[in-house]
């Protein structure tokens, strides 16, 4: 796939003033970072396409290259897709561009120090296709960290302080400046907390989580099949300095059944059928993950014969319709006869005349072999 045009990525004409590519790009940083868009893997491909495009056109020698050859005159010095700015948190822009108190910052540039997001969790989820079929209640029993009730998750034992980091000022990073970037590094002395504590919580060990065992009830609904992902918001891990708590998606697997077989919204049988029935015609009953249809055979059918029951499969996620069931119809040989029943056969291949050179036989044989 070919890049896009860098101009046409920050919206600016190719007569673009240094001012403007960099107005723009702050825009665009600021509206893409990932720290803004936790659940958008989109925001996080267009914020490296925006960094990329403002790492050539921001430099003059990159952007006459580029001006002159395009992406072949920059080559792997534009950084490429994996071109990283350096900027750990979205605050970090606002600094590069001189807006380093706009998230209430001392003189001195510190900053509370960043809240962690809890961890998403996975549940793999066994269900038989009658329970797919139907939807049900699940009660789940899910290990995770969860905040710590002794010490409410500060990681301090109750009526002791804690220190504020000297080190970061309780940002818990810590400013290396590289050219014209700002770039933030876990700081070394607390570890990114932005704290120091002194008497950690006995219960959790200072860490402010603990891991415990919750059992949640999941509904499951009708029509799910395998690789379906249901979301539980906040049932992941409880984020660590108070931050939000994950979220739980349970993954669903649906067991093979022994006599249906599924393929989408569609079920598919077999259905058992005597010579007589065959021959003769009849109504049979086929049974179905709710019960039992009637489905009519005319007279003459032929093994293989597939007929569809609508409205008979599986529903819809959601409620909208449901599939159909198609059941291809199996002659049955008996292995033993009654002397009845034999004596009835006789009598039928005495008088019965069937054409083996019949054009349609030999056409059905042909496809058997392939």
């Amino acid at each position: 796939m070919s890049k896009r045009d860098y101009y046409e990525i920050l919206s600016v004409g190719k007569n673009a003033t240094d001012a403007d590519i960099k107005a723009s790009y702050r825009k665009l940083a600021i509206k893409f970072h990932p720290d803004k868009n936790p659940d958008d893997p989109n925001a996080e491909e267009k914020f490296k396409e925006a960094a990329e495009a403002y790492s050539v056109l921001s430099d003059p020698q990159k952007r006459a290259g580029y001006d002159r050859f395009g992406h072949a005159g920059v080559g792997a010095g534009a950084g490429g897709a994996g071109f990283n700015p350096g900027f750990s948190n979205i605050e970090d822009i606002f600094d590069m561009f001189g807006f380093g108190d706009i998230f209430g910052a001392q003189g001195d540039g510190s900053r509370r120090a960043t809240v962690q997001r809890g961890a998403d969790l996975r549940y793999d989820l066994e269900i038989t296709l009658e329970e797919a079929f139907g939807g049900k209640e699940e009660k789940l029993r899910i290990p995770r960290l969860e905040k710590c009730d002794v010490c409410d998750g500060r990681g301090a034992e109750k009526e002791t302080s804690v220190e504020t980091c000297a080190t970061c000022k309780g940002s818990g990073q810590t400013r290396y400046q590289q050219g014209f970037f700002s770039v933030m590094r876990t700081c070394p002395n607390c570890s990114g907390k932005g704290q120091i504590i002194k008497n950690p919580c006995k219960n959790c060990r200072g860490a402010g989580r603990v891991e415990k065992e919750k059992t949640l009830e999941v509904k499951i609904p009708a029509g799910v099949e395998t690789g379906s992902r249901l979301r539980v918001t906040g049932e992941g891990e409880a984020g660590a300095q108070g931050g939000q708590a994950g979220d739980l998606f349970v993954v669903i697997h649906v067991a093979e059944h022994e006599m249906f077989e599924r393929q989408g919204a569609n079920l598919y049988v077999a259905a058992p059928l005597s010579f007589a029935q065959s021959a003769l015609g009849a109504e049979i009953e086929v049974k179905t993950l709710d019960g039992e249809e009637k489905l009519k055979v005319p007279a003459g059918t032929q093994t293989g014969t597939v007929f569809r029951l609508k409205n008979q499969g599986m529903p819809a996620i959601g409620g909208r319709g449901k599939g159909d069931l198609f059941v291809a119809v199996t002659l049955i040989t008996p292995k033993t006869l009654t002397k009845e029943q034999r004596k009835l056969l006789e009598q039928l291949a005495e008088i019965e005349d069937i054409d083996f050179q019949d054009e349609s036989f030999i056409d059905k044989v042909k496809n058997i072999f392939g």
